[in-house]
């Protein structure tokens, strides 16, 4: 279930990436980078150990986005609990 819920908030942070939001190119880099560690963590997740750096980049992702585009960090946060949820 944890892993659902986590699927869905990509689902929507790649859904507020796609819309126009004034975010420059090395934001996008960095997030797109970001959604696709957090891909493949689950698509690793019963095969190998958690990655305890990928949360790291997560939160530093909340802090820079939080002030700027807070709708944003609210889903990095979610991604964050979820990620918590599931023992990354």
């Amino acid at each position: 279930m944890p892993a659902n819920r986590l699927q869905q908030q990509l689902d929507e942070l790649r859904n507020q990436l796609a819309e126009d939001q004034p975010l420059n190119e090395e934001e996008r880099a960095s997030l797109f980078v970001l959604t696709q560690e957090i891909e493949l963590q689950l698509a690793q997740q019963a095969a190998s150990a958690p990655d305890a750096t990928l949360v790291d980049g997560v939160n530093l992702a909340v802090e820079r986005f939080e002030v700027s585009h807070p709708t944003l960090a609210g889903t990095l946060r979610n991604i964050v609990q979820s990620l918590a949820n599931m023992g990354i």
